[in-house]
C-alpha cells in the first residue's frame, strides 16, 4: 500500500483517481493546488505525488520547483497538456513521469505502480569510469572528484547507459525504459538529452556514442 497525493483543481479528476488508488489499496490525500500542495508535502510523507500543471495560486511547475526543496518523492505530471516543451520541462524539473489527459485511469495506477518501485530500488551502487563516478543511491555525478550539476533525467539516462554499457540502444528502447513511454513520445526528447548529457559529462562526453541508424551507447 502507498500514500498517495493527488493534486488538481477538478474534483472529478480527483475523485476519479482517488477511486482506483483506493481500489488498489492505496492511501489517498488531496490538494487542489500547488500551494496546498507544497504545504501537505511539508507536513506529510507521501509515496508518490500526481500533480497537475494548470491551477490556481501555484502551478504545477512551480510546485514542482518548491516540492523537490523539500523532500525527494516522486512526482507523475498529470495534465491536458501535451507539448514536447511541457513534457520536457516537467522531466527537466525532475518529475518521473508525464500523463496527459483524457487518461485511462488503470494506465496510470500501472505507472504509479512502477514509479514507486523505481524509487523504492535503489541501492547505494557506485559506478566508476577513470575521472568519472557516479553515486547511484545518493544521485550524485563526479568528475574529477567535483560534483557536477545534471538534470534527474540526465542521470537516469546516464545510469540506464552505464549498466547496458557497450549495447547499442535505440531510441524507442531508451524511451521506453527511462521515460516509460510505451505507446507515445518523440525521438527528440531522447536526442535533446543525450545533447544535455553530453554537455553534462564535460571531457567524459565522449563515452556517449551515437549508433548510426540505431540510437546510442555508453562504450568503454
Amino acid at each position: 500500500m502507498a500514500k498517495i497525493l493527488i493534486v488538481d483543481d477538478e474534483i472529478n479528476i480527483r475523485k476519479v483517481v482517488k477511486e482506483y488508488a483506493l481500489a488498489n489499496n492505496h492511501e489517498v490525500d488531496e490538494a487542489e493546488n500547488g500551494l496546498e500542495a507544497i504545504s501537505k508535502i511539508t507536513d506529510n510523507d507521501y509515496d508518490v505525488v500526481v500533480l497537475d500543471i494548470m491551477m490556481p495560486k501555484v502551478d504545477g511547475f512551480s510546485a514542482c520547483r518548491e516540492i523537490k526543496k523539500i523532500k525527494d518523492v516522486p512526482i507523475i505530471i498529470l495534465s491536458a497538456r501535451q507539448e514536447e516543451y511541457d513534457k520536457l520541462l516537467g522531466f527537466d524539473l525532475g518529475v518521473d513521469d508525464y500523463v496527459v489527459k483524457p487518461f485511462s485511469p488503470k494506465e496510470l495506477m500501472a505507472r504509479i505502480h512502477v514509479v514507486i518501485s523505481r524509487h523504492s530500488s535503489n541501492t547505494n551502487t557506485i559506478l566508476s569510469f577513470d575521472g568519472l563516478s557516479i553515486d547511484e543511491a545518493a544521485r550524485n555525478v563526479y568528475i574529477d572528484d567535483v560534483r557536477i550539476n545534471m538534470t534527474p533525467k540526465e542521470f537516469e539516462l546516464l545510469v540506464y547507459m552505464i549498466k547496458n554499457k557497450n549495447i547499442a540502444l535505440s531510441r524507442e528502447v531508451l524511451l521506453e525504459k527511462v521515460w516509460n513511454y510505451t505507446f507515445f513520445g518523440d525521438d527528440r526528447t531522447v536526442d535533446t538529452h543525450i545533447k544535455m548529457l553530453r554537455h553534462s559529462l564535460k571531457n567524459y562526453r565522449d563515452y556517449v556514442k551515437t549508433v548510426r541508424g540505431v540510437g546510442y551507447k555508453f562504450e568503454i
